[in-house]
């Protein structure tokens, strides 16, 4: 990421990146996960992914033109939210269901509060819950097994929480993303490779991401060790690691921030899983830490020197 060093007024270091550049990386890192999940689900996760973006874009814009406000669309983050929306809903979910997510996403989450950079909420997760709320049957009871191309429900994390009865896939099948699931969460390998080129290419920062699957590993070694493979590979961790809870919009400013964001996400995460009445936390963790951002980021902004607790400034 090149940075210049501007004589003037602040800000004194402006980067080439934009909104649109930004967003396309993230576009790219996703193409790998995206084509697993077309050849898991098939044209299933095809017409899931298309009313998600469509629905996104055509919100984003109609929002836009009735508020007098600028049209974004060109900057792809409706794109990706859209895309990451997709990535949350079972295979067999109904086109609406997207449509319906992705509008909420857009018009509720994030256009009312401002637009991009506005809001509090990382807007996909925010519409999945809703769509949790709203439509559960939908959302819990059209995973597919992609090795036997039946419906089940049965996923590695409910298995193993005994919501649900089954065997435990093999670590390889997790790995690949032969598991039943939502359609982006599935092929641990392939978000992984996404997410390790926005660190390459300074689109996101490690930190999130390493502490967030970090706290969850400890976590799990400690309660229970056998248990660790899965949830580090059978739910939506990676995804939500390297994808989610690295929004600029809804995480930290500051590294401490975001060190403190991460683990607080992964010991919630942890507490839902084992504790809580459903299998998975990752959207739940991250969404109760955005709301918890604001705070994080007032009490470990760095020390402005020169200046003395209140505003005033330090007289000699």
């Amino acid at each position: 990421m090149e940075t210049k060093l501007i004589g003037s007024s602040s800000p004194h270091i402006r980067g080439d990146e934009t909104t649109q550049s930004l967003m396309l990386d993230v576009i790219i890192a996703l193409v790998p996960a995206m084509a697993a999940s077309v050849f898991y689900f098939g044209f299933n996760a095809v017409v899931l992914i298309l009313a998600s973006v469509i629905s996104a874009v055509v919100t984003e814009y109609l929002c836009q033109r009735f508020m007098n406000r600028p049209i974004t669309i060109t900057d792809l983050s409706a794109v990706v939210t859209g895309i990451l929306l997709a990535f949350n809903l079972p295979a067999e979910a109904p086109w609406w269901l997207a449509v319906m997510g992705s509008a909420f996403a857009i018009a509720i989450v994030k256009q009312i509060f401002g637009g991009l950079g506005f809001n509090f909420l990382n807007p996909a997760l925010a519409a999945r819950a809703f769509l949790m709320a709203s439509w559960s049957s939908h959302m819990t009871g059209g995973m597919i097994d992609p090795i036997t191309d039946a419906v089940s429900s049965a996923t590695p994390l409910s298995i193993l929480k005994g919501t649900a009865s089954g065997q435990l896939p093999t670590l390889w099948d997790m790995f690949i993303g032969r598991i039943p699931g939502v359609i982006g969460e599935t092929s641990t390998i392939l978000l992984l490779i996404g997410g390790i080129y926005l660190i390459y290419r300074g689109t996101i920062k490690w930190i999130i991401p390493v502490f967030y699957i970090g706290t969850v590993a400890v976590i799990a070694l400690i309660t229970d060790a056998s248990t660790l493979p899965y949830h580090i590979l059978g739910g939506g961790l990676i995804l939500g690691a390297f994808f989610m809870a690295t929004d600029y919009a809804t995480s930290p400013i500051t590294d401490k921030g975001k060190v403190i964001f991460a683990v607080g996400a992964g010991i919630l995460t942890m507490v839902i899983r084992k504790v809580g009445g459903y299998p998975e936390g990752v959207s739940y963790s991250i969404l109760l830490m955005n709301i918890l951002t604001p705070m994080i980021d007032k009490y470990v902004r760095p020390h402005v020197f020169g200046v003395a607790t209140g505003g005033k400034k330090n007289e000699k």
